[in-house]
């Protein structure tokens, strides 16, 4: 795989939120008038109040995915623990599917994870994200279902978790 996983830089934002946006109305995870695709969009403040990772077309500079990382008890945590990080938000735009950006930027955030001393992640996932399933599975994630949860009602949630 030719890309890039590096921190999202100011000329990365507006790209990264319309991929992951892209991703996720395209893929039909939410709907387009909602108000999720608000929170998907605001690159800036993902940025600013967790770690977006952005996987880059070296050639061009051209966002090809990117993902939220949070450590466990901050703001952008909603399942991880404290000594666990957690991965938000994973999109891949259509053009770069099959590429492996997906796996990158999931190992990058586990890279983050040991980094910061943590021992493991846990993070949630729609049941329809089957694709996002097998990446996490072959990279060592188990489902987690006394975890699973749900943030509004009809919204269900997976667990994965991984223990370094």
């Amino acid at each position: 795989m030719d890309t890039v996983i590096r921190r999202a830089r100011e000329e990365d934002l507006a790209a990264a939120g319309a991929v992951t946006v892209e991703a996720f109305v395209g893929d039909g995870h939410t709907p387009a008038g909602g108000d999720y695709v608000t929170l998907l969009r605001d690159t800036r403040r993902r940025n600013e109040e967790a770690e977006l990772l952005v996987a880059v077309d070296p050639a061009d500079g051209a966002v090809l995915g990117c993902v939220t990382f949070a450590a466990g008890g901050t703001e952008w945590a909603d399942i991880a623990a404290p000594h666990e990080g957690e991965i938000r938000m994973l999109a891949v735009g259509a053009a770069a599917r099959g590429r492996g950006v997906g796996e990158a930027l999931v190992r990058a955030t586990m890279d983050r994870s040991r980094e910061l001393g943590l021992t493991g992640m846990a993070f949630s996932t729609r049941p329809r994200m089957t694709a996002a399933h097998r990446v996490y599975e072959r990279l060592g994630f188990v489902r987690d279902p006394a975890r699973d949860w749900e943030p509004r009602p009809g919204i269900d949630l997976l667990v994965y978790t991984i223990t370094f």
